[in-house]
């Protein structure tokens, strides 16, 4: 701010109002390397106030702002006096007015400062509330304190996820494990119905066969199968045998195998004594080579009823009962497979 007390009246002399002697007047002085003595021993400068009052002051204003930020504990150490000139020391700042030092500032004296450190250690600096409560004195055992608090915290987190991709395996696992038990369960369900359809299938099939047996009888007893049906040789006429004969001691009885009409029933040349037996559904069973027949044309038999006997009659070289089977069209058939297609056993 310019100074309200009037301009130097010459560049050889000036006053000032700074000290207060309006009385005293300055020559101008230009010194030189012989009129200037050299400055011998300590330099000492007055003790300035403010922030800059020592490195104390300074240090704990330094480690208040670090230590908020968790940093270990300060140590202290003895006090250097620190000035600076006065165009700067004049620009600075009130102390007291900078946050985190004013606390450190309440007072002008040195042992208003130690008062504060002594009721406040450094070593809290960096302590939160919440540690405070607990206990907690020191802030380099603090930030200790939370870094393993935090280590803590991210070991049980990893450990949780491990946990928790364990769990999810294992539930895969057993997911996959009961699939498989499922499908094994459905194959084994599966193979016991299919089973049970085959055996309820032959059950059906025996109870078919049983019914056809009783409702069909085989032509006659105490026999032995002498030639089949196909069977070559040059004994018959067609070069292969067209029947089923069953050798037999003469006079056997032989049956009607099922209900159904004589046809005919007389002497018929190499067949001998034949009966042909029609059936319900057009099926033409032939007896040859009977000794004796017991019915006649037109006449109707029952299942296992006796319509002759077992004779060698026609072109035969012993007793036997030749046996043939014709479809409704005339095509002659295996006799064997057909009776066995009837349920009975030959």
């Amino acid at each position: 701010m310019a100074s309200n007390q009037p301009a130097p009246e010459a560049p050889s002399s000036f006053r000032t109002d700074s000290f207060g002697d309006e009385d005293r007047t300055w020559e101008e002085w230009n010194p030189t390397e012989e009129s200037i003595r050299p400055v011998r021993g300590r330099h000492r400068v007055a003790k300035q106030r403010g922030l800059a009052r020592s490195s104390t002051v300074l240090g704990v204003g330094v480690i208040a702002a670090v230590g908020a930020g968790g940093m270990a504990t300060a140590q202290s150490k003895p006090p250097v006096s620190i000035s600076l000139p006065d165009s700067i020391a004049d620009n600075l700042p009130d102390a007291k007015s900078l946050p985190g030092v004013s606390a450190f500032m309440s007072g002008d004296s040195d042992s208003d400062h130690e008062t504060v450190a002594a009721s406040s250690p450094l070593t809290t600096a960096g302590i939160t509330a919440a540690e405070a409560e607990q206990g907690a004195t020191d802030a380099g055992e603090a930030l200790r304190a939370r870094i393993l608090q935090q280590a803590e915290q991210q070991q049980a987190g990893a450990d949780a996820e491990a946990k928790a991709a364990e769990e999810k395996a294992a539930a895969e696992a057993a997911a996959a494990q009961a699939a498989k038990q499922q499908s094994v369960a459905e194959a084994e369900a599966a193979a016991k119905k299919k089973a049970a359809e085959e055996a309820a299938k032959k059950k059906a099939e025996a109870e078919r066969l049983a019914k056809l047996a009783a409702s069909y009888a085989v032509p006659t007893s105490s026999y032995y199968i002498s030639s089949t049906f196909g069977q070559a040789g040059s004994m018959w006429s067609s070069g292969y045998h067209t029947g089923l004969d069953f050798a037999a001691p003469t006079g056997t009885p032989v049956k009607a195998v099922h209900s159904g009409t004589v046809k005919s029933a007389g002497y018929s040349g190499a067949y001998g004594y034949r009966t042909v037996l029609e059936l319900d559904d057009g099926t033409e069973v032939w007896y040859c080579h009977q000794s004796s027949m017991d019915v006649t044309a037109g006449q109707k038999v029952t299942t296992g009823q006796t319509i002759g006997r077992v004779g060698a009659t026609g072109n035969v070289t012993g007793a036997h009962l030749h046996l043939e089977i014709h479809t409704p069209d005339g095509s002659g058939i295996d006799p064997m497979s057909w009776l066995r297609g009837k349920g009975l056993t030959i």
